[in-house]
């Protein structure tokens, strides 16, 4: 069964409701704190799932073509937060601390000499 999301236009109270889709515009909806029937459909946003396969075809027809990229801090930070996005994962704050860097112009470089451990394992360096 659907879940709509209300706001009530009286006290703005926020509340879910659980209708069938046949319910759905034709069954009264009340505020679930004052009883109101003055309330409004909150639309939320919507997220639809891709797969990593189409995640990662999309990154490459987005980057295909971006040849020297590495000369332009800016387009690389840029990249990389679509990247990340794209992964649809939650990523570590030292990824957005990069990208934040690269896309106020600072360099690969800059970046890893003021952050030289970033990113490596203790015993990354002994090979």
């Amino acid at each position: 069964m659907p879940t709509y999301d209300f706001i009530c236009n009286d006290c703005q109270q926020r509340f879910e409701v659980f209708l069938t889709y046949a319910e759905y515009g034709k069954k009264a909806v009340q505020c679930v704190r004052c009883q109101s029937a003055n309330v409004r459909r909150r639309m939320t946003k919507v997220r639809i799932a891709k797969s990593d396969e189409s995640r990662m075809e999309a990154a490459a027809d987005d980057f295909a073509g971006l040849e020297g990229i590495e000369n332009d801090p800016k387009a690389l930070g840029r990249m990389m937060r679509k990247m990340g996005k794209e992964m649809g994962e939650e990523l570590p704050s030292e990824f957005n601390e990069v990208a934040d860097r690269l896309e106020a112009g600072q360099s690969p470089e800059e970046i890893e000499s003021a952050i030289p451990d970033l990113g490596l394992d203790d015993d990354a360096g002994d090979e």
